[in-house]
């Protein structure tokens, strides 16, 4: 939500009030996932989404509401019950959970929120924590703590106990862009929001494969890097929407681009032993994804001479190989698909199996259709 934060920091930087509704945690199907933001101005209009719907709508409402009476920050939940999503269109059974934050001064967030934007824009990343929800009678809701990579923090939650802890849980979600959150014994709720840069694809390889994962890559959001050592298939025709093109030998690539753990490489060059120099400059990366294309036997045959150079075995095993997941796909376009649904998987920490409904809820549906049917 880079655009929202961007607004954010610019809105504070003027004076000018806004408030900046966030989904802190889900519960069943939602059309959102904690993180999702929506910035509500003075004059009523908008930036970021929410899911849509009645969902937004009555939270957009919230957030005007706040501003007209110049209200305090505010933990709402939402239900969505199947009369909602039908009349919507949205899936049912799920419980939003959101913080509505009003940003009143300029030092409400401008501070902070710039150091959001740096870490967005390739600085280092950055934890933030927030108390969004707190029981009766405590005074510290809103309280924000950022934690940098280098240890250092800015602000407090109130507590020292309480830093500790937020600390702890910022160090895992910083460098991915995760969130998460957690509950104290007093029932106090801390959400953690992990901020950095967006998801980064390098391409290696710019032949029929990196041409279409490079270009679904980008429609899914991710910075595109394309590398390969020949002109010909690195350059801004063929690839205009790339952030970065890199023209280097393929045992070398890595030199040239900064990478962090937000990164995800794919190793598809034109031949063998191209592959093989490819791979191994990308095991010297913070990637967090390693995959190579091609068939079983050449993974092993590339495996053999790496360890036979003293690439830990381990490391290997890190690596995704065969690349993609296995949707019987023949074409470019096919593969870039499996290619980028596994790097989505691992990203999101699904599971990458159907997502068929089994017998009972089948017969669960029966059962209503039925009981209609005699009403």
């Amino acid at each position: 939500m880079k655009e929202v934060i961007e607004e954010a920091v610019k809105l504070s930087k003027e004076g000018q009030p806004c408030v900046l509704a966030t989904v802190v945690r889900t519960k069943g199907s939602t059309p959102q996932k904690a993180g999702a933001m929506l910035l509500v101005r003075e004059d009523g209009t908008g930036v970021g989404t929410l899911g849509g719907g009645c969902v937004e709508g009555d939270i957009w409402f919230a957030a005007k509401e706040i501003l007209r009476q110049h209200g305090g920050p505010e933990f709402k939940d939402y239900y969505l019950n199947e009369d909602i999503a039908a009349r919507d269109g949205l899936v049912c059974g799920g419980t939003m959970y959101f913080y509505l934050e009003p940003l009143w001064e300029p030092e409400d967030f401008s501070s902070i929120g710039s150091e959001l934007m740096a870490a967005y824009e390739g600085g280092d990343a950055v934890g933030l924590a927030t108390v969004v929800n707190v029981p009766e009678g405590a005074d510290n809701l809103g309280a924000k703590l950022l934690l940098r990579l280098d240890g250092s923090v800015l602000g407090t939650l109130g507590d020292t106990e309480l830093d500790e802890k937020a600390i702890e849980v910022a160090r895992k979600v910083a460098e991915v862009g995760n969130t998460e959150s957690f509950t104290t014994d007093t029932g106090a709720e801390i959400f953690v929001e992990g901020f950095t840069t967006p998801p980064t694809l390098v391409m290696v390889g710019g032949g029929h494969v990196g041409k279409a994962t490079a270009d679904l890559a980008q429609s899914l959001g991710y910075r595109v890097y394309v590398v390969d050592d020949r002109p010909e298939f690195c350059n801004r025709e063929r690839f205009p929407d790339a952030e970065q093109l890199v023209v280097a030998p393929y045992g070398s690539w890595a030199d040239q681009v900064s990478l962090n753990v937000n990164s995800f490489v794919v190793v598809a060059t034109r031949g063998h032993r191209f592959d093989d120099m490819a791979l191994e400059s990308a095991l010297g990366t913070k990637a967090r994804y390693i995959g190579l294309l091609g068939s079983r036997r050449k993974t092993i045959m590339i495996y053999r001479r790496l360890i036979e150079q003293g690439t830990p075995v381990d490391r290997l095993r890190e690596v995704h190989a065969p690349i993609g997941l296995d949707i019987g796909g023949l074409t470019p376009e096919e593969l870039a698909v499996s290619i980028m649904s596994e790097i989505i998987m691992v990203r999101r920490g699904g599971k990458g199996g159907p997502m068929g409904m089994d017998e009972w809820f089948i017969e669960r549906a029966a059962n209503i259709a039925e009981r209609t049917v005699e009403v």
